[in-house]
């Protein structure tokens, strides 16, 4: 174990806006690779996309039109498009920006807090967890995670929020 006592992270995460270029959000990536569970392996894109673009995904992909904080689009799974060789691609969170910062405001913290919230919770999704029909297991395995990294409530945990549709196959909330 590296000094510190902390593990080797064995997810890779880039940080980027809607176009797929570098977006400034300064440690999201490495607190997200410091916080992953350790089954997670693998790299996991970012995008901080318009409340717009997240809305026609959501309506897409969904079948829900309207915006929502952060959607997860699963990779093709453990090294099935690598054949071993790389790491694999465990898939993409997009995270609506301005809905993160009106969920920042509203909750009395940092936007940058929220990116946090709104990553952790897309990675749970990526990994296969599902809120909605798992019986507590993502709530749980939120929980401990949120409180390694400092955050004081996971999204799940909020207020409750409206009824979700079935997610088509291939999208995950």
């Amino acid at each position: 174990m590296p000094a510190g006592g902390q593990r080797p992270s064995k997810v890779i995460v880039s940080v980027v806006d809607g176009q797929g270029r570098p977006f400034c959000a300064p440690g999201l990536g490495r607190w997200l690779a410091r916080v992953a569970p350790a089954r997670a392996h693998g790299e996991v894109t970012a995008a901080f996309a318009s409340d717009a673009r997240v809305r026609a995904l959501n309506r897409t992909y969904r079948g829900v039109d309207a915006a929502t904080d952060v959607l997860s689009f699963p990779g093709p799974g453990p090294r099935d498009a690598y054949g071993g060789q790389a790491p694999p691609f465990l898939g993409d969170i997009v995270i609506a920006r301005g809905v993160a910062r009106r969920q920042a405001r509203a909750q009395g913290h940092a936007e940058s807090t929220e990116w946090r919230v709104l990553a952790l919770h897309g990675l749970l999704h990526l990994l296969g967890y599902d809120h909605e029909a798992d019986n507590g297991a993502m709530r749980r395995l939120e929980e401990r995670l949120r409180q390694r990294g400092g955050l004081d409530r996971g999204l799940i945990e909020r207020e409750p929020r409206p009824p979700r549709l079935r997610r088509p196959r291939g999208a995950a909330r």
